[in-house]
């Protein structure tokens, strides 16, 4: 009986810890990250239930429908099933749809009609989500395809089985068919970034007969079966104690397009759909197959992969004919072709898309195309596209993520169009949306600078990354052989961040427009001249030239030392230009790192940048303690914003043992590899097995590392090294190796040190 006993506890210890899971997909956690609020991010996101980069995601509402917020861990009552695009609180949502079963008395008010529900009884994969919803002692079951999803809905005998069909204010309209059993209409509700006539169209089947209860506009009943008007919302009634399934698709190309797109949905069985989702992200998850002790830190690493493939989301649609065909923010109108959204090039261009160009070319080089696709409808390359441009944050990074994309090999495309459009994009500014182009282009191709004394905030941060996309746009150009005269500026450009560096405090700092430093410089001070950060955050954004930096700073003692400090300065900071203490200075405060703050996106990289210094192993040990300490696959499993799969990129590079720190450079930089082995298949049915010998919590430091039989010293890997496959083998330690990555040709790409430059 004890020996019985036992073993059943060791099975219920095995399974709980998941040991069990054989497929990357069961490891995923969709709610990390969802503990989070306004004040204080752990990822800030939802679970988002949906085909990889599907035009539409599903998720369980339990917010209120104007709230960003529309998901948070701690919520006791679930407000409906919605339809969303959402790619981050901030920006909020658009495309919108709720639809959600009740019993008894159906109520359109979002208040009224949400129901307790509990942890215990959510189950929640990327692929299917359900849930018990307690006061209507329903089950609900619901599965996502691109542009479609089915419901199953165990409704209790014995009471009135009702579903409210809620298409949100902001202007809508629906119809409803008793005959046919159909629902349609539209939704107009936005957050910008929409044409004047933009509409998400929806369709929703029922496999049941119903009755039509009511339906509403502003909240009153009316006398018909369909209603337009600024909010209007409908409730269906069933037959008692009947099973429901729906087939819900949507358009944002036209009311047909969105009955063409129940394709997807309307002749397989719920089963077989979900069945469907998990095979596919199974596929994508399981291009890279991770081996370790740690049941946690695989659910981590696939949790954090599951966020990277995500966003961007396909825009595009199929017509009758199969055409890829997409409604278009931009200019309002139907255009054949790739469109993508729901992405910022200021957080992604860092991590996400190199890996997505690395590892999902396929899916990286129709990005692309829709990036054509929004140059030719616009004018202009999104910098945040929410479904279009959207005024917000800084820099001209679509160079970079053009520039990445071309040079590691995507192809099938027009990239002419593309080095119009950045060339273009690096000399104006979007008439309507500052955020897109270069805010303040005519004093940075005059003086070199954004000067921080004509009206222009965040002029430091702006300067910084426009020498960055000014070196990508030239290293796009040799790729293309364009002419030295085409090039000549953007190679003089590069080293535009010269400009601002401050001897005396071997910092950036803003400059005035007679060349002078900004008066009253307080390094701490977030804002300003920098966004989202502060000095000591943003001195880092050389990501093309850090040996320059290094020389600007007197030589690789004092670059260390400035790293170092980075950690050993408390968590102090001047909140002054926000006028109050903004999400991201908190999160940097509680985390015990000093003033590192990775939950934001600048100083991101920073920690690879002692490989340029001679000093690999304090890259080795710092990747491991953020990696430790700053993410878990829990509700609370980020230290920050996620950000449509820039942080979660961070630790999915992090963990395979390298970095992009310069995408466009085709060299990704050490640092300390996670898993004991780690397999990746790459294009053209190749392999790379990446294996850390001697690997443990306490072996974070790199012994020696070789690639087949070739031993490297140096601190970087090629593009082209990864991609012949083969094995890459590290040799871990619990002792740093400081005779190993030192030398100058040790050191990552440089701009200084390019030889290539005329």
């Amino acid at each position: 009986m004890i020996r019985r006993t036992l073993s059943f506890a060791s099975l219920f210890i095995l399974l709980s810890v998941g040991l069990f899971a054989q497929e990357p997909v069961d490891y995923v956690q969709v709610l990390m990250g969802t503990d989070s609020s306004h004040d204080l991010s752990a990822g800030n996101t939802y679970p988002v239930i949906a085909r990889p980069w599907g035009m539409n995601a599903w998720t369980p509402l339990t917010g209120k429908m104007s709230d960003g917020w529309q998901y948070t861990y701690d919520a006791q009552k679930i407000r409906g099933f919605k339809q969303t695009h959402q790619p981050s609180p901030w920006m909020n949502d658009y495309g919108q749809l709720v639809l959600m079963p009740t019993t008894d008395k159906p109520s359109p008010d979002q208040d009224e009609r949400a129901s307790w529900f509990s942890h215990f009884s959510e189950v929640a994969t990327p692929y299917s989500y359900r849930v018990y919803l307690a006061d209507y002692d329903t089950r609900v079951t619901m599965v996502p395809t691109e542009r479609a999803a089915r419901f199953r809905i165990n409704y209790p005998e014995g009471r009135t089985p009702y579903l409210v069909l809620d298409a949100l204010d902001g202007g809508s309209a629906i119809t409803v068919d008793e005959k046919a059993q159909t629902i349609t209409g539209y939704s107009s509700k936005n957050s910008g970034g929409v044409a004047d006539n933009f509409r998400c169209h929806f369709v929703v089947k029922t496999n049941r007969p119903f009755r039509l209860h009511h339906v509403y506009k502003e909240g009153q009943e009316v006398d018909s079966p369909q209603a337009k008007g600024d909010h209007v919302s409908a409730v269906l009634a069933f037959e008692e104690g009947a099973t429901v399934e729906l087939v819900v698709s949507s358009s944002f190309v036209s009311p047909r397009q969105a009955e063409l797109n129940q394709r997807e949905a309307v002749s397989k069985g719920i089963d077989e759909l979900e069945q469907e989702g998990r095979d596919l992200w199974n596929s994508l998850l399981g291009r890279i197959r991770v081996e370790g002790k740690s049941v946690d830190h695989m659910r981590t690493f696939y949790s954090t992969l599951y966020r990277c493939l995500l966003f961007p989301r396909r825009l595009y649609e199929y017509d009758e004919s199969g055409r890829k065909v997409h409604y278009s923010p931009y200019d309002g109108q139907v255009h054949e072709g790739y469109l993508y959204g729901d992405t910022g090039f200021w957080d992604t261009f860092r991590a996400l898309f190199p890996l997505l160009n690395l590892l999902y070319p396929e899916e990286a080089a129709n990005m692309q195309a829709g990036l054509v696709s929004a140059y030719r409808e616009s004018g202009f390359l999104p910098e945040w596209s929410s479904p279009g441009h959207r005024d917000i944050m800084v820099g001209n990074n679509s160079a970079s993520v053009v520039a990445d994309g071309y040079l590691t090999g995507l192809r099938g495309y027009d990239v002419e169009a593309l080095w119009d459009a950045v060339t273009h994009g690096a000399h104006a500014v979007h008439p309507k949306v500052s955020a897109t182009g270069r805010l303040g282009w005519e004093w940075y191709d005059r003086l070199g600078y954004v000067p921080s004394d004509v009206g222009i905030n965040e002029s430091a941060a702006r300067t910084l990354e426009y020498a960055y996309d000014d070196w990508c746009i030239w290293r796009l150009g040799k790729a293309l052989e364009k002419s030295d005269d085409e090039l000549r500026p953007y190679v003089r450009a590069a080293t535009n961040y010269r400009h601002l560096y401050d001897p005396t405090h071997k910092l950036m700092r803003g400059r005035l427009k007679d060349g002078t430093p900004a008066p009253d410089f307080n390094p701490l001070k977030w804002g300003g001249d920098f966004t989202e950060g502060n000095s000591w955050h943003y001195t880092w954004s050389v990501f093309h030239d850090p040996q320059g930096l290094i020389d600007l700073m007197g030589g690789r003692e004092p670059f260390v030392q400035m790293l170092d400090s980075v950690f050993s300065l408390p968590p102090i900071f001047d909140e002054g230009y926000y006028g109050f203490v903004i999400h991201e200075i908190r999160e940097m405060q509680v985390m015990g790192m000093g003033n590192y703050a990775h939950g934001n996106q600048p100083i991101q990289h920073m920690i690879y940048l002692y490989n340029y210094a001679g000093k690999p192993w304090k890259t080795q040990y710092l990747v491991r303690e953020v990696m430790d300490r700053f993410y878990a696959a829990r509700p609370d499993g980020y230290c920050g914003d996620e950000d449509n799969g820039q942080t979660s990129a961070w630790y999915v590079f992090s963990a395979l043992g390298f970095y992009p720190v310069c995408p466009g450079s085709l060299q990704y930089v050490i640092g300390s590899p996670l898993f004991d082995r780690v397999t990746i298949s790459l294009p053209e049915g190749k392999e790379l097995s990446i294996e850390a010998i001697g690997n443990g919590p306490s072996c974070r430091y790199v012994d020696a590392m070789q690639i087949g039989d070739k031993v490297l010293d140096r601190n970087y890997l090629t593009m082209d090294e990864i991609r012949r496959g083969g094995v890459l083998r590290f040799q871990m330690s619990n002792q740093p190796n400081m005779k190993r990555g030192i030398s100058l040709s040790a050191t990552p790409y440089s701009f200084s040190r390019d030889c290539s430059v005329k």
